[in-house]
């Protein structure tokens, strides 16, 4: 799951702060710091749901900014997805929503 929350983070960073003919972000950016496997790896291991849920969708909203907004149609889409994920009730139904949010958002690039 750990990877999976990185990746997801990764997408929304990138689609946000990537620029063309610029670096690519990559996992041990700095811009990634707070959304290290290993941070997340701790929040799973602790069962923190709701931490987890507040950092997934901080990085839904950023890329929601970075696709001109809720009112878009790749806005709307990528909102239900982020509400797929913060209405999810346990750990286990997290897993679904996260991968339906990265393959959105992999698609987006």
């Amino acid at each position: 799951m750990e990877l999976l929350l990185e990746t997801v983070a990764l997408f929304s960073l990138k689609l946000a702060y990537e620029t063309e003919g610029a670096s690519p972000i990559l996992r041990d950016d700095p811009i990634m710091s707070d959304y290290e496997r290993e941070v997340f790896g701790l929040l799973v291991r602790r069962g923190d749901l709701e931490s987890i849920q507040f950092r997934m969708a901080h990085c839904a909203g950023i890329a929601l900014d970075a696709i001109g907004g809720a009112d878009t149609p790749l806005g709307r889409e990528l909102q239900r997805l982020s509400a797929d994920v913060s209405n999810a009730q346990t750990m286990e139904q997290l897993d679904a929503p996260l991968t339906a949010l990265k393959d959105y958002l992999k698609a987006i690039q």
